[in-house]
């Protein structure tokens, strides 16, 4: 053996390896990894296979954003190895989400590591991918960044974080941007356009395109009561204001992002000021919030962008969430504006409101771009309206 040169051992290794690569392979090979469940899997149709590997189990069921139907929820079937799965489809390119309910108990999809935060309510999350979706897609563009920015609110006597996305070049030049302030609904918080609505891809890939302005996009926590999302603001002391959606008709959102919100962007970003450069749009809440702002708030925007939100019929007692709204719309018409825009899907519970908005601009003159859509009170669709509002900004 002493004899045996450089060689000779360099063979002899190689074959102890390639005998021993099997075996070594084998036995130290993890379980999970021999028995790993893909899921979801999309093939190139469209279609789409779940998969749960939950062998205790007596019943697993899948609910899904392009269900329809409120509680709409289809039945996986049982392997005789535990594993449970259905195919779906073939889906149209779009982003959607989805969970699992095991014997009633809804969960995550523990083989996709894609999770949608809206609220307090977490969803497992997929992408179809096509000429509906590339635009919510990581392209190969520059790209913006997202500042996550806590600033002072004396109009609501706390700190509190809104995201700040600024478009590719910011951070190297000099110039000044317009800005779009754009909300959440009831139920969200700061993140939401982010996570949900893929904001920061949509603008990335339109400004890459040319089809949007390079602009500065602010997403603000519309709820006055909330410093920030669940989990990453202070406790909250004793007599402070409530939190969540409770006090989302009180106006004081609306007054603190004009007193505090405007004025630190202002002050602390290359913000163009004026209204003529600056944007607000929101869905749901967010759209009242809007619509707030156009009626309260005149001189501080020139574009409106209202998704999913109108002047809802009086209820049964006779109130609203709007009051005195024909000497508000006066207002309005006598600021004046350079966009009014309107968004609602034609199964949206809102779509009522969204009509009897439209209604109310047209009996006193107000000019106003109109969209309708099919499907509901979704996702789907505010990231579509984004995708069509943004480039109307600023022109």
């Amino acid at each position: 053996m002493k004899n045996l040169n450089k060689s000779m051992w360099r063979r002899l290794g190689l074959l102890i390896l390639m005998v021993a690569a099997p075996i070594l392979t084998h036995s130290q090979e993890a379980p999970w990894m021999r028995n790993r469940v893909i899921s979801p899997q999309i093939d190139p149709d469209g279609s789409v296979t779940f998969r749960l590997m939950a062998p205790g189990a007596s019943e697993v069921a899948l609910s899904g954003g392009w269900m329809q139907g409120w509680g709409t929820m289809e039945a996986l079937v049982k392997n005789d190895t535990g594993l449970w799965t259905i195919t779906v489809g073939p889906l149209q390119p779009e982003i959607y989400t989805y969970s699992f309910w095991v014997d009633g108990i809804r969960t995550l999809d523990p083989a996709n590591t894609l999770v949608m935060r809206d609220g307090s309510r977490h969803e497992s999350m997929l992408r179809i991918p096509g000429t509906g979706s590339d635009l919510y897609a990581v392209a190969d563009v520059p790209h913006g960044i997202l500042s996550k920015v806590w600033y002072d609110s004396p109009t609501l006597g706390m700190k509190r974080r809104m995201y700040v996305y600024t478009p590719p070049g910011y951070e190297s030049g000099k110039g000044k941007y317009p800005v779009f302030y754009l909300l959440h609904g009831g139920g969200g918080d700061e993140d939401a356009w982010t996570t949900l609505g893929r904001c920061c891809q949509i603008m990335d890939n339109l400004i890459a395109q040319g089809k949007a302005k390079p602009m500065i996009v602010v997403m603000t926590n519309g709820n006055p009561g909330d410093a920030a999302a669940p989990g990453e603001a202070p406790p909250k002391k004793d007599g402070e204001a409530q939190g969540g959606i409770f006090n989302m008709a009180s106006g004081q959102f609306e007054k603190s992002l004009v007193e505090d919100v405007i004025p630190y962007m202002e002050a602390h970003y290359r913000a163009l000021s004026g209204k003529a450069n600056r944007a607000v749009g929101g869905l749901s809440m967010g759209g009242m919030q809007t619509m707030n702002f156009g009626f309260d708030y005149t001189g501080n925007f020139d574009y409106y962008g209202v998704m999913s939100m109108g002047i809802p019929d009086p209820d049964p007692s006779g109130r609203s969430w709007f009051q005195d709204v024909d000497n508000r719309v006066v207002n309005m018409k006598k600021e004046g504006y350079k966009l009014y825009w309107i968004g609602c899907g034609t199964d949206d519970f809102l779509y009522k409101a969204a009509k009897n908005l439209n209604a109310k601009l047209d009996e006193f003159g107000l000019k106003y771009t109109y969209r309708e859509s099919t499907g509901g009170h979704t996702w789907s669709n505010w990231r579509i309206y984004l995708s069509e509002f943004a480039p109307l900004l600023f022109r």
